[in-house]
Order: structure tokens, then sequence, then C-alpha cells
């Protein structure tokens, strides 16, 4: 069966089992129209596809704030695609808002009038406190992170700042800067000057030197950056600095040297930027500056969750939950019908053993690949719906390329690569390589979850015990397993596997007694 099918194929196992609702979400940007269509399938959202068209509506939005003919016309055009692919849909299950410039726009009824002849869904235009509200849900449904976060998203028009306690936004806040009215501004017929750069810059620091003090105030535990400026100046620091694409303000300065060394907008050439990004890429870097600077903004991730994936979660009033992941993994084991029983089993285990781990090479990500580690554990069987026969390949494509709200890119890769070697002989070079995980502690997760699943081959027989220890050696390469008197020979079954395990590492140059 070729991989392209295996989703398919799995998902169709599952739709018995609940309602499915599809549902569409669609922002209408000031740079581009974005459109989400999903399905809701047990308690979870599984995205159908994505749709992306570049409008530069606020190009068209001239010094009196209206909107031009020709602007609207791209706006009904890609209005009227979104229609085709929406063929069916009711209108509770379509929701559609406009953002800065359409708010903006003195005209907007007229907007609204020739974009109802092609496309027969209500058009919501929201609030900038709204709009920054609800990126906050998108990116809170979709990131790892918890506790107090801060939110920047630099859209075509308009700049939102937020910050929130887990889902709950604390404070949030829309100012009029984005990266198409500034291009307009600051970059006349796309001209790059360190003093036209400059003077984008203080325009936004003047537009957001008020906020300072609350917000630094409230404080964060970490920030995150969402929509396509900084999903840009993302790509582009791992193309050229750091491959975990964690943005500084030492990053954004040296970027912005790199900027002003060309004259245009055309004849800038960065490893990362796409071609038709560019016009948009050096206002927002500005913007992106001036917002680092006001808030003394050590690091920020980048998010891919944003406004629309906050639309998209707000038609389905269940999704709000404490934990993202275990929502996710609660959805995923209902879908493909996974032994909860089982998972349970193997996650305990390997919980144990990787308390009994010390040796981590990188300790400030101990936590969160421990974390990784056990969602593994719980996910090890998804693709057994599939078929048991390569369950550890059918799990890891699943894992790989399904949509894994609560986790990042990395960590999602992370996820994967561990249930794919969870069983059978594999190589150290067939593991995957990481920007963010020491190799020797992948290699060490792998180890973990292979002994974890060993321990519990038995599945509903096995015997558990807390009575394990597990001690390594100064290189790490030899493991020593001790259990309770008597256990092994209770459980032959899981000796010979510890057997064959001891085999399978002797050829890796790893050691494994007991």
């Amino acid at each position: 069966m070729n991989n392209e099918n295996l989703i398919a194929k799995a998902t169709a196992f599952a739709h018995h089992r609940g309602e499915v609702r599809e549902i569409a979400a669609i922002d209408l940007g000031s740079n581009s129209f974005h459109m989400i269509v999903a399905r809701i399938i047990n308690g979870s959202i599984q995205v159908l596809s994505r749709l992306k068209q570049k409008v530069q509506l606020a190009e068209g939005l001239d010094e009196h704030n209206v909107l031009s003919q020709a602007a609207i016309s791209r706006g009904v055009n890609c209005l009227a695609l979104f229609a085709e692919r929406l063929q069916g849909f009711k209108p509770e299950n379509v929701n559609v808002v406009g953002t800065y410039t359409l708010r903006s726009a003195v005209n907007k009824a007229e907007f609204l009038a020739q974009a109802r002849q092609v496309f027969p869904y209500p058009i919501n235009i929201i609030t900038g406190q709204t709009e920054a509200k609800t990126i906050y849900a998108g990116v809170s449904h979709t990131q790892p992170e918890t506790g107090r976060k801060f939110v920047v998203d630099i859209g075509g028009g308009s700049t939102e700042m937020i910050i929130g306690d887990n889902f709950t936004p604390l404070i949030a806040e829309s100012r009029h800067m984005g990266c198409v009215s500034f291009a307009k501004k600051f970059f006349l017929n796309g001209e790059i000057s360190a003093d036209n750069f400059q003077r984008a810059k203080q325009s936004a620091l003047n537009k957001i030197e008020d906020l300072a003090f609350e917000y630094r105030h409230l404080g964060w535990q970490s920030v995150l950056g969402s929509s396509g400026t900084i999903k840009t100046v993302y790509q582009v620091i791992m193309a050229n600095y750091d491959p975990n694409g964690v943005i500084t303000a030492q990053r954004l300065a040296q970027l912005t040297e790199k900027v002003l060394q060309a004259s245009h907008f055309d004849g800038l050439r960065l490893p990362g930027l796409n071609d038709d990004r560019a016009d948009v890429f050096v206002p927002g870097l500005a913007i992106l500056t001036a917002v680092f600077e006001t808030f003394a903004i050590q690091t920020m991730r980048y998010s891919d969750g944003a406004l629309r994936e906050g639309v998209m979660y707000s038609l389905e009033k269940n999704f709000q939950v404490s934990d993202i992941r275990q929502r996710t993994a609660s959805g995923l084991a209902e879908q493909f019908n996974l032994d909860q029983a089982q998972s349970a089993r193997v996650s305990a285990t390997a919980q144990l053993l990787c308390e009994r781990y010390k040796a981590w090479q990188q300790t400030q990500c101990a936590a969160e690949m421990k974390d990784i580690l056990l969602w593994a554990a719980r996910l090890h069987e998804v693709g057994i719906v599939i078929n048991h026969k390569g369950v550890q390949k059918h799990s890891a494509y699943i894992l790989q390329n399904v949509e894994l709200p609560g986790f990042d890119k990395e960590q999602q890769r992370l996820l994967a690569t561990l249930v794919r070697y969870q069983i059978n002989a594999f190589k150290a070079t067939d593991l995957a390589k990481f920007a963010r995980y020491a190799e020797q502690d992948v290699l060490a997760l792998v180890r973990l979850l292979r002994l974890a699943v060993i321990l519990n081959k038995s599945r509903q027989a096995t015997e558990t015990t807390e009575q394990i220890k597990l001690k390594t050696d100064r290189t790490l390469t030899r493991w020593k397993l001790t259990f309770s008197p008597g256990y092994l020979a209770r459980n032959p079954l899981i000796k010979n596997e510890l057997l064959i395990e001891q085999g399978l590492l002797q050829e890796l140059g790893l050691e494994l007694a007991f």
C-alpha cells in the first residue's frame, strides 16, 4: 500500500465510531485570504485542506480608507474560489472573519455586496480586540506552551499583541501597523534604505510605546509569534543562523544588516526568503524589531496556529481543555481504536524506566523529552488499525503526517522517530537528526521505549512491577536492568524478548545486561 493512502485507510476504519462534522474557517486578511477545511471526529479536529491566496487587500486602501475596485475584485475572485470548495456546507459550519482592511474601509458595504454574489456565507468583520483574542485562541489550541504567554501577530494591516494565561487572554491590543500598509508608506516603489527602515521602525515604536509598562508588568513565561511575517523571519533564521529558528534581538539585527545591503525589494536575496514575500518581509522586519525593543523580548518561537485556527476552534465549544496534548491523544486513540489499556501499561513502564535514567546530555530538554517519550508510549500502536505487520512503520507515518495540536514540528518528528524504532533491528544512522535534541538523548529515548514495549509484551497478562532498576555505565552504551527475585523466571516470554533485544543492540555496539 502506498504511504499516501495509509491515513485515509486508517481514518475510514474510524468513521463509524462517531458523528462526523465538516467545518470551514476563513480569515480575510489584509495580505492573504486563508481557508481551513476540517472535520470534527471523535472529539478532535482533522484538517482536510488549507487554501491560501495572496490578495493584498490593504494595498488597495487609500489615504481616505477607500478600498479600490481592483482590490475588491481580487478579494471577491478569491471568495468565488473558496465557494467552490464549500459547496454543500451548512452556514453554521462556516465561520468567515474580516480583519483590519475590511473594518477600516469606508466602502466595506460595496465589498460585502459584491462578495454576496459569489459567496453564500455571512462575513463577520471583527474588531481589533476580537481579532487579537481569536489569534490568542488559535495559538493556545495548537502550541505546547502552557502558563502565561505573550503572543504577537504581524498581519498585512495591523499587529496584535496579547498576554494570557493558558486559554484566557488578560490583555489584548491591535495597532494599525502591518507589513502591507508599512510597505506602501515607508518603502515607496519597493526602495530599501537605512532611512526608510528606521522611519518604519520608529513609527512602530511610537504606536506601541504606551503598552510597554503594562505588558512588562504582567510578564510572561514564553513568547510566540504567528502569521506570515514572523513565519518568514523564522524560516530565514533557520536557513542562516539557527536550525531551530528561534528569533532573538541579535538575529533580527543581523537580518536587518543583510536586508540593508539591498536597495530594492526585487534585489533582496536571502536563503529561506521566498521571492513573493520580499515586499512584505522588510516592513514586517522593521515592525518586529520595534516589538522586540519595546517589550524587551529575549526569545520568540514561531507558532503555526493563528487567527484561522482560532476561528476554527470557535466552531466547537468542547475543545477548551487544560491539556492540548491530552485532547490530541484522546482523539487519536478514539479515531484509530487504540487498545488504551495496553497504551497505559506501556506508558507506565516508560515513566518508571525514565525516572531511573539520569544521563541526559541536554538537561535543559530533559523534561520535554520525557514528556514526548510518554506520549510515544501512549500512541505507539496507532498504526495497528492498518495492519499489525509493520505497525511501527504505520504508526510513525501517521504521527508524522497528521495534525498534532500541542506538539511543535520538532516534537512531532521526535514522537514519530521513537515510535518508528520501537521494535525490530535498526541502525543508529537511521535515527533522524534534530536541531534541538542531542543524538545520545534520542538514542536513549528509543531504548527506553523499546524496553517499555518488551516488558508489556504479554499485554493483559503482563505482571506489573515497580521493582525495576536501570543503571548505565560512564560510556552510556552499557545498560543493566535488575528485576525483583523470580520475575524473569515467572515471565519467560519477556526474558526471551530481552535476549533478542540484547542481540540487536550488540550489532549497534550497545550492551544490555539483566
